[in-house]
């Protein structure tokens, strides 16, 4: 185990879990990830193993056929399968993030209908809020689901969808007008609506149309897609929670853990860094001695590993928080801000330890190079996540009188 990020007070179950699955990211990521990530090919081996390990079903309560473990157990789980390839952690967080909205704010038929094959894999989750004209502001969304007797119609554009192909449950926020007067604050009168799909692209039920992926500068494997809504009908009770309005509340509460999560591939992909670059220092020699000797790379090695450790402090904190049963908002901001800059900063500094080689893709540091900025943007940018702080901090410090 490294030496870096460790975790006070884990359970043994947890640390048997945790080196359960660090020993799967050595053996059965890290040789592959970077072939693969260059094919920009989907790590479909890798996920066949990690439904074997139970990872899929982490954190659904063991009645529906899960483990039933908290946040913090998949966060460190998921701090392991980012330090092998980060693609492979969005691949199940944007799973966990549907699992535990349905888990804390589905109706009973929702979760005795998902919840079992989604522990199993046999579900897969993915959630989508974003569409092209906006990213951070969620209260501008177009897309519409209008009541029409048993079903609601829907339809518009969504955009930015994680396992948009290889998904086959999709939890879709859209604007939904039924009881909601004209006037109404746009964040009361938003509706996640569980869309049923099959898998793969192109259109995957009537009125329903998942382009192929998006070509991206990193984040290569897991799918990234567009959803196409055209007069696609949903039952009434696919209404996630069966009434409507609530769907920004649901969705917030699921980006809290999914900003923990990205927390978590911060630090994941820092602490490979750090590895990279330590390892490659102590090989490569300048002026008759490895580099790792001269003091100015001790300085960046130093600066890297410091970072590391207040970066998953933090998550693991925010983590803690949100299974205390806590208002968690503060401290998953904070974590998610903290560990995605670091990151980049870390990866950086890896990086220009490995001087001209790290330009090369026979460097597994290139592609951290390019994995890391999408952690500055996922689940909401540095500034969203400064002015969340911000007014949560003006809440906890008013003045009185």
């Amino acid at each position: 185990m490294s030496r870096l990020a460790q975790t006070a007070g884990l359970t043994d179950v947890q640390q048997e879990i945790l080196s359960t699955v660090r020993d799967f990211v050595d053996k059965e990521i890290i040789p592959v990830a970077t072939q693969l990530e260059h094919r920009d090919e989907y790590p479909t081996e890798i996920v066949e193993g990690l439904k074997e390990l139970g990872l899929f079903g982490l954190m659904i309560p063991e009645e529906y056929g899960g483990l039933g473990e908290s946040l913090l157990t998949y966060a460190l789980c998921v701090e392991e399968i980012a330090r092998g390839w980060m693609s492979v952690s969005g691949i199940i967080n944007t799973h966990f993030i549907v699992a535990y909205m349905l888990k804390q704010h589905g109706t009973q038929e929702q979760k005795d209908t998902f919840l079992p094959r989604m522990a199993l894999g046999e579900v897969r989750g993915a959630f989508s809020m974003s569409e092209p004209a906006l990213g951070s502001d969620v209260s501008a969304i177009t897309s519409k689901g209008v009541k029409d007797g048993d079903e609601y119609v829907l339809d518009g554009q969504k955009m930015w969808l994680t396992n948009g192909g290889t998904s086959t449950l999709v939890a879709v926020l859209c604007k939904s007008d039924e009881g909601h007067p004209e006037g109404t604050a746009p964040h009361k009168s938003m509706t996640t609506f569980l869309v049923e799909k099959e898998a793969g692209f192109g259109e995957v039920r009537p009125g329903l149309t998942i382009p192929g992926k998006i070509d991206k500068m990193g984040y290569k494997g897991v799918d990234t897609t567009e959803l196409i809504m055209d007069g696609l009908r949903i039952p009434a009770n696919r209404v996630l929670g069966g009434t409507t309005g609530r769907g920004f509340y649901q969705m917030m509460d699921g980006v809290e853990v999914g900003r923990v999560n990205v927390a978590a591939r911060g630090c994941g992909v820092a602490q490979r860094a750090f590895e990279l670059g330590v390892s490659y220092a102590q090989q490569r020699q300048t002026f008759g001695k490895p580099i790792a000797q001269h003091q100015a790379i001790q300085f960046k090695l130093a600066e890297m590993a410091t970072k590391i450790e207040a970066a998953h402090a933090m998550m693991v904190n925010a983590a803690r928080k949100k299974d205390s049963g806590e208002r968690n908002d503060l401290e998953a901001g904070m974590a998610k801000y903290l560990a995605s800059e670091y990151c980049k900063e870390v990866v950086e500094d890896a990086f220009r330890i490995h001087g001209g080689y790290g330009f090369s893709k026979e460097y597994e540091i290139e592609r951290l190079y390019r994995e890391a900025p999408m952690l500055l943007i996922g689940e909401g940018t540095a500034e969203i996540q400064k002015m969340i702080i911000g007014r949560r901090l003006l809440e906890e410090y008013r003045l009185q009188g």
